[in-house]
């Protein structure tokens, strides 16, 4: 555990911190250990064995406060040992709790029909933080106390350091498979209000693609581009994640068929475009993680590069050390991790973050990168439900607490909820929130 104390301390602390200064803070209720410290974290016992993994360590509402930060273990107190300051709220556990997802996999019963912990069930949204970065509250708090007993250290720009703009291709067209084109001819014939469908249909079918009212990416990579160069390609990303497997379940369907004329040429398209292209892990994957590899393989090929990012298709992380997998196939950065019904913060930090396994404890090398914004979050009955105006005003809030902690911001938007005459709000929205972030 000494390794993931002193990342955990690091992290709070935030990027370019000295040693010496991370050296001056401990984590230990032995007395006779305090006088190495200037400041002591006093652990509240939840790394101890019998306490570990039971049901019981996870925190009973409602939390503890401390300086208005929920404190999931230990107690708001400080008391002074000689000259070192103790502080007994345990912000390591706290903290470990959330960036490990260790909720999860104490609480394994709690999955809903694809396998994913449910964002409503949390403790950060049955808390009430869902919608704050408490990790980075935790961290302004420890520096404020380092501060307090003369240590110098500076506070992190409120300025977002980095933006994905990220796209998961589940469908890259509507029209170009024949099944999809019959559809629309079957609906045309029955309804005249769905002839002109049927028309549209059958011209993507045989004149291509670009005719097709899913294949939004031209739309979509050219605002994102007005992004990049407002703000620097250093600060701002595009990546599509692209699925190159899956099984029988409905979710996979259709299969991606890479093989496909509209697939390779799509993805020599991104390459033109310096958009990054990612593995989007099937369905199926989350259910059998051995998969992932030979996904990866097969988009690698086709895509004649190599493909080090990955999100899983339907967010379906199912249990924490499948992410074992993800390291196992080569992949070094996984952006799956949103809650699908609640926009927000699921791993209590806008940061990205090295993977802690809870059920090992081990520190690993694969880098998290917590997505806050999805699109059909926002509006989905099943989700949350909002109203175009109620979902601008959330994704301004998230955003500016990115940008208040310089954090990552990750949003994912699909090219199928961006249709021109889509009744729905999402391609204004998009649109409105890449303006907002131009100020940023």
């Amino acid at each position: 555990m000494n390794e993931i104390i002193e990342y955990i301390i690091k992290f709070l602390l935030g990027d370019n911190v000295s040693d010496d200064i991370v050296q001056k803070i401990g984590y230990t209720d032995k007395e006779e250990e305090f006088g190495r410290y200037k400041l002591v974290i006093y652990p509240s016992g939840f790394f101890k064995s019998e306490i570990y993994g039971n049901i019981h360590s996870i925190p009973s509402l409602p939390l503890k406060i401390w300086d208005d930060a929920p404190l999931l273990y230990g107690e708001p107190k400080l008391e002074q040992v000689g000259n070192t300051r103790i502080l007994h709220a345990d912000i390591i556990a706290s903290t470990y709790f959330l960036i490990s997802r260790y909720e999860e996999m104490v609480r394994r019963g709690c999955r809903d029909v694809h396998g994913r912990f449910y964002g409503k069930e949390s403790l950060s949204y049955k808390a009430g933080f869902i919608d704050r970065p408490l990790v980075e509250e935790y961290g302004k708090l420890l520096r404020q106390q380092l501060r307090e007993l003369g240590i110098e250290i500076p506070e992190p720009e409120k300025k977002i350091k980095k933006i994905f703009l990220t796209h998961d291709v589940d469908q890259l067209a509507h029209y170009r498979r024949f099944r999809g084109m019959m559809g629309a001819v079957t609906r045309g014939i029955k309804s005249p209000k769905k002839r002109a469908e049927a028309r549209r249909a059958i011209k993507t079918f045989f004149k291509g693609i670009r005719f097709d009212p899913w294949y939004t990416f031209p739309w979509l990579f050219k605002i994102d581009q007005s992004l990049t160069e407002a703000l620097g390609e250093e600060r701002c990303k595009t990546v599509v994640f692209i699925k190159a497997g899956g099984g029988h379940k409905k979710e996979d369907k259709p299969n991606s068929n890479l093989a496909h004329p509209d697939y390779k040429n799509f993805i020599r398209y991104c390459k033109r475009k310096n958009i990054i292209v990612g593995l989007h892990a099937s369905y199926e994957a989350g259910r059998h993680p051995n998969l992932i590899a030979e996904e990866k393989k097969k988009l690698e090929h086709v895509a004649k590069t190599k493909i080090t990012y990955n999100r899983h298709h339907f967010l379906r992380s199912r249990e924490p050390e499948d992410m074992e997998a993800l390291i196992q196939a080569g992949l070094t950065d996984d952006f799956t991790l949103a809650y699908a019904d609640m926009a927000g913060f699921r791993l209590g930090t806008c940061r990205p973050v090295q993977w802690i396994n809870p059920s090992t404890q081990q520190l690993r090398p694969l880098i998290l990168h917590p997505f806050t914004i999805m699109d059909s979050t926002l509006s989905d009955k099943r989700y949350m439900n909002m109203n175009a105006f109620d979902a601008y005003e959330y994704c301004v809030q998230l955003i500016n607490n990115v940008e208040n902690y310089g954090g990552e911001f990750v949003i994912l938007w699909h090219n199928t909820m961006v249709e021109k005459k889509s009744p729905s709000y999402h391609r204004k929205l998009y649109k409105n929130i890449l303006e907002f972030l131009k100020t940023k």
